[in-house]
């Protein structure tokens, strides 16, 4: 498989949770139909933005289940089955490819900052307990480390169903470099929403994002106007965009804190976060109900 048959738009989609903060399976089937029907081509369940760090395995897989038989085959399921133990992250793996999910994201093992050689043999040794395709995931202001370009260029020659990686590192001399030395069955997704248009300059094929949650459709017409070489169409979306993305990722707040408040704002029943996380504050909501009035999302 090539990784961009995975889809241009992925929504990296929260986690709801009910009052007494146990998992809202019946909301993350409607979540994720709605953003399916918004423009996303497929979603990331049980990723960073998904709180992975505060499920259980069982809460993973059931959810798993309950936003595949959502979906079907409307768009992909991409189940986020990675930790820092690799001997774990395989066995969730082994797991959700029995639910009949679509992909696995694997994110850089977290807190105890492996070297490149650990990198290269955890993320081997995962994708070959799999048919599954899966995609590589670079966060190092999350994880305390970086995967070097070196490190992903050589799975992505090793391990055929490796098939891509989201870069959220903002280094945009490593993305570019992924982009012209992996093999062209290899997809870099941007993992930020503000780095997308840039990623895509360099041969990225779209993103996995945040904002696709409420701007969905904007940022479908964005990638499809910058593939089909309408550059300053994309550059005037992704402009429009760009304040209510910060607001999204303020300085003082954790994702996925502020888009839960804004989902929260529109009528969707995701809860707060786990603890360690908090809700936002009132000036953080403020500025997120600013944007969105001022995007004609939301009534004044």
């Amino acid at each position: 498989m090539y990784g961009v048959e995975l889809g241009r738009l992925i929504t990296a989609m929260v986690t709801p949770f009910n009052d007494d903060m146990s998992v809202n399976y019946d909301e993350a089937k409607r979540l994720a139909l709605h953003v399916v029907e918004t423009g996303s081509d497929g979603v990331l369940v049980a990723g960073t933005t998904g709180e992975s760090p505060t499920l259980t395995d069982e809460e993973k897989i059931k959810l798993f289940e309950a936003v595949k038989e959502a979906l079907g085959d409307k768009a992909k399921v991409i189940a986020g089955t990675g930790n820092y133990c690799t001997s774990e992250s395989v066995e969730l793996t082994k797991r959700a490819e029995e639910v009949g999910v679509d992909a696995v994201l694997l994110v850089c093992p977290y807190y105890n900052r492996p070297s490149q050689e650990g990198l290269y043999r955890h993320f081997r040794t995962v994708a070959e307990a799999t048919s599954l395709p899966v995609i590589l995931y670079n966060i190092p202001s999350r994880t305390g480390r970086n995967i070097e370009p070196e490190t992903v260029i050589r799975l992505a020659n090793d391990v055929p169903n490796i098939v891509g990686i989201k870069e959220a590192s903002g280094d945009m001399k490593q993305v570019a470099r992924i982009c012209a030395e992996a093999p062209d069955k290899f997809a870099v997704w941007s993992g930020n929403d503000e780095d997308t248009i840039h990623i895509l300059a360099l041969g990225g094929v779209g993103v996995i994002s945040v904002a696709s949650h409420i701007v969905g459709g904007d940022l479908k017409r964005m990638i499809e106007s910058f593939q089909s070489g309408d550059v300053a169409t994309a550059r005037e979306i992704h402009l429009n965009l760009m304040p209510f993305i910060r607001a999204l990722f303020p300085p003082t707040s954790s994702n996925p804190s502020p888009i839960k408040a804004a989902l929260n704002m529109l009528g969707f029943k995701v809860g707060p976060p786990r603890l360690p996380l908090v809700e936002v504050t009132d000036r953080e909501r403020d500025e997120l109900k600013r944007q969105l009035v001022r995007l004609g999302i939301l009534s004044a």
